[in-house]
């Protein structure tokens, strides 16, 4: 699939493009690059091995990592999901075990049933981009919850998870915050 040309000049126009491009994609295809995309992550862990992890549950046909999950967990990864708290704050941590009960929170985000929110924030974050660009800057839903989490001290290691077709240009804001490194099914940016 070609890259994403943006023809509209603002980020939410340039959000719906996204959307709809993400949501075009074939089911067999989305397989194989989440895998491609789990695989990597697997191996960064591998070779990172931080204290614990924070991973996304998907949505909104986001790269689904959930197999990969199930791997690091056997591997002994300690995986955090996180929570929305509160609207306008950074999101919060809930300790998660795979295949553990799951409800919908206020948003609609599954999150464990037996919400066990941690005092401290992972070392390293799984962070999903609807877009990208080649500064690291993601594009996100515009609700603010990964920059304002990413502003505050420690920050994570962050890994953006995206789709390659979806890297697109577009300018950072102010209070955006570049992630680390961002990992595609055709390897990482």
């Amino acid at each position: 699939m070609e890259r994403i040309a943006p023809t509209a000049p603002g980020k939410a126009d340039l959000r719906k493009q996204l959307l709809t491009a993400r949501r075009a994609l074939d089911a067999a295809t989305r397989a194989a690059w989440d895998h491609a995309i789990g695989e990597q992550v697997i191996a960064w862990w591998r070779a990172a091995r931080p204290a614990a992890l924070g991973v996304y549950w998907p949505l909104r046909d986001e790269p689904d990592l959930r197999t990969a999950y199930v791997a690091l967990e056997a591997l002994g990864a300690r995986l955090l999901l996180p929570v929305v708290v509160e609207k306008h704050a950074a999101l919060a941590f809930a300790d998660w075990r795979v295949g553990e009960a799951m409800v919908k929170d206020a948003m609609g985000v599954a999150v464990p049933a037996d919400l066990r929110l941690q005092a401290d924030y992972p070392p390293a974050l799984l962070v999903p981009c609807l877009g990208f660009n080649a500064q690291g800057y993601r594009l996100g839903y515009g609700g603010g919850f990964y920059d304002r989490t990413l502003a505050r001290a420690p920050r994570p290691e962050t890994l953006g998870i995206a789709y390659g077709c979806l890297e697109v240009r577009f300018d950072g804001d102010a209070h955006d915050v570049a992630l680390d490194r961002i990992v595609t099914e055709i390897g990482g940016v």
